[in-house]
């Protein structure tokens, strides 16, 4: 059924670009692959070809219409894929990714619909591998990408400000749920050679299910500074959105980082009450025109006290083959506390990764080696 679907769907966009000028419609994604090897301590180890390390494979089309009076209809559908098995990246939804209609205006931007969120979209403000691939720490703990029934607002930057503000409908399934969106806020300066700023969500648990009261919040304050050939990069987070699952420790999240029923979640899970704070510095430096490189260093703090922290460092590079294809390589070492069991992760999951007992309380090292293909 999916496969008709996807059917019907590239047999009415593809007619549709052959007006493309006159109707701004586009279809674009990317590819992107990569040789993954992971090994702990104890020598169990694990090699597999996974699906984004950058960015996850992804086939979309985007367009829009000037209504006039600087008045411009916007919109987005993107689905995600496994390139290394040609399957979709989420079997429950065709367009897993994004699926929203917006306008922008002089005012400001408005969207509605499945969208991203902004903790997702300061990627390039968190460290140098864009906050994903094995080398980022704070990807190791989990960043909220997406989520459904999603209203948001964004602001003009003036002065080299902007605000960003998201309201994720609930859209209660029966009397007996509370009545709770997910907020997003996000504020944004760049002026050249400075940005920071900050990106955050809350989210409050079901009131009829929840035994846990503590809301799950996920809050990143980022800074940058651009240095004639590369970028230093900060950026500290505090969040409690971390639990254990079959994986790992560590390796579950309790508001899901993609999408939830109704956008709510039961609030029975104790670890809510357990607080991490993450801390990550890193630099990077472009060597020539092609290539450029960085190195990174984070911690996880478990506030708790309950040993159940980790500490991270990689170094890696980029070097373009063309405007549209890099290739990538990436070095990365995780030593996670006693009672810990985080593991390295990428734009999506990957296939082959170490799991359980083999990343609870485990030193890991990783390799990538992969390439990316815009178009």
């Amino acid at each position: 059924m999916k496969a008709k679907i996807l059917a019907a769907w590239m047999a009415v966009a593809c007619p549709a670009l052959a007006g493309a000028q006159a109707t701004g419609v586009t279809l674009y994604g990317n590819f992107d692959e990569y040789i993954g090897h992971v090994r702990n301590d104890r020598g169990a180890h694990v090699t597999g070809l996974n699906d984004g390390a950058i960015l996850r494979s992804r086939l979309g089309v985007r367009g829009s219409e000037d209504l006039g009076d600087g008045v411009q209809l916007k919109y987005v559908l993107e689905m995600g894929l496994n390139a290394d098995a040609g399957s979709a990246a989420d079997t429950s939804r065709l367009f897993d990714r994004q699926a929203w209609l917006g306008l922008a205006t002089k005012a400001g931007e408005f969207r509605a619909g499945r969208q991203n969120t902004e903790i997702f979209m300061i990627g390039g403000a968190i460290d140098y591998t864009d906050r994903t691939t094995f080398g980022s720490v704070v990807n190791s703990f989990g960043i909220p990408s997406r989520y459904d029934n999603d209203l948001s607002y964004r602001s003009p930057r003036i002065g080299g400000f902007e605000a960003t503000v998201h309201y994720a409908l609930p859209e209660n399934g029966g009397a007996t749920r509370g009545n709770h969106p997910i907020w997003q806020l996000a504020l944004d300066y760049t002026r050249a050679p400075f940005r920071f700023g900050y990106a955050g969500l809350q989210a409050s648990p079901d009131d009829a299910t929840a035994t846990v009261h503590e809301k799950i919040r996920y809050h990143n304050v980022y800074a940058n500074y651009r240095y004639g050939r590369g970028t230093l990069y900060a950026t500290f987070v505090r969040s409690n959105n971390s639990t254990a699952n079959a994986s790992g420790n560590n390796a579950g999240t309790i508001l899901s980082n993609v999408s939830i029923p109704n956008n709510y979640f039961a609030g029975t899970d104790p670890n809510a009450t357990r607080y991490y704070h993450i801390w990550q510095l890193s630099a990077d430096y472009r060597v020539d025109e092609r290539l450029r490189v960085g190195a990174l260093y984070g911690e996880i703090h478990d506030q708790s006290g309950g040993g159940a922290g980790a500490r991270g460092a990689s170094a890696g590079g980029y070097y373009d083959l063309s405007r549209r294809t890099s290739l990538y390589a990436f070095a990365a070492w995780l030593k996670n506390d006693a009672a810990a069991g985080f593991r390295f992760s990428s734009s999506a999951g990957p296939s082959a990764n170490l799991a359980g007992d083999d990343i609870n309380g485990r030193r890991l090292t990783g390799v990538q080696l992969g390439i990316l293909h815009k178009f």
